[in-house]
């Protein structure tokens, strides 16, 4: 078994989002992202099969897909989405995320 302490990864830069990677396996792999009010994690998608959870542990904001996707986040709120589809992450405050990638790439 393995602890993990979000705890440890709590900072903020002004100037970049912070990244952190918790987790590496054959299986799946665990990145904390720490986005500083206002700041973007862009929409982007992986050319892979699989799936990504992006899940909200601080904070709000809003998950984002294509041109018309933005559906409201809060602490709390989970977005699953195949790894192949447009999906991103924009702060209306201080926010932290784990994302979730299975199979990692």
């Amino acid at each position: 078994m393995k602890m993990l302490h979000l705890s440890e990864t709590r900072e903020f830069d002004e100037k970049k989002f912070k990244r952190f990677l918790l987790h590496d396996s054959a299986y799946f792999r665990i990145l904390n992202f720490n986005l500083a009010a206002g700041q973007l994690f862009p929409v982007h998608r992986h050319p892979a099969d699989g799936q990504v959870s992006i899940h909200v542990v601080e904070g709000k904001g809003f998950f984002l897909g294509d041109a018309d996707t933005e559906i409201p986040a809060a602490t709390g709120d989970i977005l699953v989405s195949d790894i192949n589809e447009p999906h991103g992450v924009r702060a209306d405050t201080d926010m932290r995320i784990l994302v979730t990638i299975a199979p990692p790439f």
